[in-house]
């Protein structure tokens, strides 16, 4: 039985047509690192699913990284249009309706502009966060853009 957090990624999955199963796991995968090693993948295998708020217009902005890397701002902002700043722990919950840590890449309380880190599509099979700090969904790299509405970018 997954938790109800855990249960609305799977449902928004399932609504999609995708047989990617959540999993609750008994470690956490709070972080990347976390996560590489409670599942045994390599840490880059990891998307980290991190919100952002544009300085100006006050938006929600999604950037799925690969756990290696560390998100360029500036870069980016110049996709986006202006810049960004990481949103608190209150602002990303309201944008996505879950807490830091837990952020799925799906299911969100309100559509939110996704960039995708091109680092992730190196890999055939990628471990996603499912709404919890120890629940996670494995997914095809190729079906990350289609799954997620999002641009394909380089973030560093």
């Amino acid at each position: 039985m997954l938790s109800k957090s855990a249960q609305s990624v799977q449902d928004v999955l399932a609504k999609k047509g995708l047989q990617f199963k959540v999993v609750e796991l008994p470690s956490s995968t709070r972080t990347a690192n976390e996560a590489a090693a409670t599942i045994g993948c390599e840490v880059a295998q990891i998307v980290k699913s991190l919100v952002f708020c544009t300085q100006q217009t006050k938006k929600a902005v999604l950037v799925l990284a690969s756990g290696a890397n560390r998100v360029n701002e500036s870069a980016v902002a110049e996709k986006v249009g202006e810049k960004i700043i990481k949103a608190d722990a209150d602002f990303a919950r309201a944008a996505t309706g879950f807490a830091i840590g837990g952020v799925p890449p799906v299911g969100h309380t309100e559509a939110i502009d996704t960039y995708i880190d091109d680092d992730l599509l190196k890999f055939k099979e990628l471990w996603a966060a499912a709404g919890t700090p120890n629940a996670v969904f494995n997914l095809q790299s190729a079906d990350i853009v289609s799954l997620t509405n999002g641009k394909v970018i380089s973030i560093k």
